[in-house]
């Protein structure tokens, strides 16, 4: 039997760090996004073994014990002692190191995939709180919907989304370590958006205000490290973007479009500026 599993991408709308915390995270305050660009995990028994094997179309994967996706493999192994091993696949579809919790994404699959593979009946506050330590991402994307998700990540509360707007992601030629960008925030000068308010228009479908109060609190750190993202945000918003923002640590920058012939447009236009330019919808 085998079980397969899509892991979709992230965006973040809002993304405000409040503070260091006592045991060295930050406290995030954040609207998250799904969209329909996902990796696709496939899981199978292997009867006559214990361990666990990683496959993968894409080279820039893993195939280790460094891959979350591998990691909630051992996860569920060591917590529910099973002795059969498994066979993981991963057809990676999202940009590695990109601001869109790939990684995580794939983990939470993964702990969907075998919860089913193995019948442990999990709810998905129970995959959640597993998926806590495996990485700040992961609990959010086990729900895999627009949510409120605070404290490092584990918090997460699934809202109601109004509108559903096309989305235009742009990743540029590079990777941003996210622990690197930590490091260099200062949360007495970074920017903090009004979260709250950004809840409360993307449950009523006000686009004025979910474009009014967007906001990433990283996305300065990343864009003094590199400009390039400043040079895609402002060609974005030259074409007609409604809205734009980097997701997450970066580098990739999204633009919300809410007519489908604009945002077609969009896409094609930007595509000269950047190679990898996907053209998606919201969950």
């Amino acid at each position: 039997m085998e079980i397969i599993e899509k892991a979709p991408a992230k965006i973040n709308l809002g993304l405000d760090v409040k503070g260091k915390r006592e045991d060295g995270y930050h406290e995030l305050d954040m609207i998250m996004a799904s969209v329909d660009l996902s990796d696709r995990i496939t899981v199978k028994e292997m009867p006559d073994e214990t361990g666990i094997r990683l496959q993968s179309n894409s080279s820039f994967v893993p195939l280790n014990k460094k891959n979350h996706a591998y990691k909630a493999a051992v996860l569920i192994k060591q917590t529910f002692h099973i002795q059969k091993g498994v066979e993981i696949f991963i057809d990676k579809k999202i940009p590695i190191a990109a601001g869109l919790a790939g990684g995580s994404s794939d983990a939470a699959a993964t702990l969907r995939a075998l919860n089913k593979l193995w019948q442990l009946n999990l709810s998905q506050e129970a995959l959640a709180k597993l998926g806590e330590q495996i990485g700040s991402d992961v609990p959010y994307c086990v729900y895999g919907q627009t949510a409120r998700v605070t404290g490092r990540g584990e918090y997460v509360k699934p809202i109601a989304n109004a509108k559903k707007p096309w989305v235009i992601l742009v990743k540029p030629d590079f990777g941003v370590s996210t622990p690197e960008i930590f490091r260099h925030v200062n949360s007495e000068t970074i920017s903090h958006p009004d979260i709250s308010s950004l809840e409360v228009a993307v449950m009523n479908g006000d686009i004025d205000n979910v474009l009014t109060y967007m906001g990433n609190s990283l996305e300065d750190v990343t864009i003094d490290k590199h400009p390039l993202i400043l040079k895609i945000k402002n060609r974005l918003l030259s074409s007609g973007a409604d809205g734009v923002l980097m997701s997450g640590s970066g580098p990739t920058v999204f633009a919300l479009c809410y007519h489908e012939k604009k945002a077609r447009r969009l896409c094609n236009s930007i595509k000269g500026f950047c190679d990898e330019v996907y053209l998606v919808r919201m969950l």
